[in-house]
């Protein structure tokens, strides 16, 4: 999974990156979707240990184009792990009260306690994504968020928080199949939106912006991943391992009992 980390210094371009891409794994669809199960136990496993442990905290990051897949990847990913200890976490359009703070205040709010996995649904990137592309604030504003999100990110990762992020990467004949899906579909006509047909005519200020952010915001304590996304099971696959690999890392421990519980039955 190294191949889809963006590593910090290098620059990419998105149009160098092919969103059906399957990496080096052996297989198609069916021996994919065994791999994520496999997975999936071990998460539950490894999200149980954390959540007993307290120790480490764990933040998620999902963006993507419209129909880029973050609902789907959050429902596959963390099927079946204890809601208890997981909470996802959407970014919506400000509110006064938000829009009256900085615009790391809201976000600040919904990071990881310890235990914790927190997935964030959009993020703060939507401050150097969205409002850039609509001009809703000065280039001079923006441009200087990158550095605001880098000096965040580091505030987190120095008082214990394991930060991964992913980009899923479709392509724009992809999301054309799936927007229109959506509207064959009277049960997913929720999904839809006048407003996605406008934001798709943007798809080139968007790549551009989304370059950015990768190669600005790539670091050692919080790195990007650009996962091919066309392939919904590659996507969970991608997610999974490195979350299940990062977690498996932390080397957790059950925390020791606090009463001496040997020679104890219970009649």
């Amino acid at each position: 999974m190294k191949k889809h980390l963006v590593e910090p210094g290098k620059k990419i371009k998105l149009s160098e990156r092919d969103p059906q891409d399957i990496g080096d794994f052996k297989g198609g669809k069916e021996e994919g979707l065994k791999a994520i199960s496999k997975l999936n136990e071990k998460l539950q496993e490894l999200q149980e240990l954390l959540y007993a442990e307290g120790r480490h905290k764990v933040l998620v990051v999902l963006q993507a184009m419209d129909t880029g897949g973050k609902d789907g990847a959050i429902r596959r990913v963390f099927d079946g792990v204890n809601p208890q200890g997981v909470k996802v976490a959407s970014f919506k359009v400000p509110t006064g009260e938000e829009l009256a703070h900085d615009f790391l205040w809201r976000i600040h709010k919904q990071t990881p306690a310890s235990g914790e996995i927190v997935i964030f649904n959009r993020s703060h990137y939507e401050d150097v994504l969205v409002v850039r592309v609509h001009g809703y604030v000065d280039k001079n504003v923006w441009s200087k968020r990158y550095e605001q999100i880098n000096a965040f990110e580091k505030i987190l990762a120095e008082n214990g928080t394991t930060i991964l992020k992913f980009f899923l990467h479709i392509s724009k004949d992809e999301q054309k199949e799936r927007l229109q899906a959506r509207l064959d579909d009277p049960t997913k006509h929720w999904k839809f939106s006048l407003g996605d047909l406008d934001e798709r005519k943007l798809w080139g200020d968007y790549q551009a912006a989304y370059e950015d952010v990768l190669n600005k915001t790539s670091s050692t304590h919080a790195p990007w991943y650009i996962v091919p996304a066309n392939r919904k099971w590659y996507r969970d696959l991608v997610i999974s391992k490195i979350l299940v690999e990062t977690l498996e890392n932390l080397n957790m421990k059950y925390p020791e009992p606090k009463d001496d519980l040997s020679g104890i039955v219970i009649e």
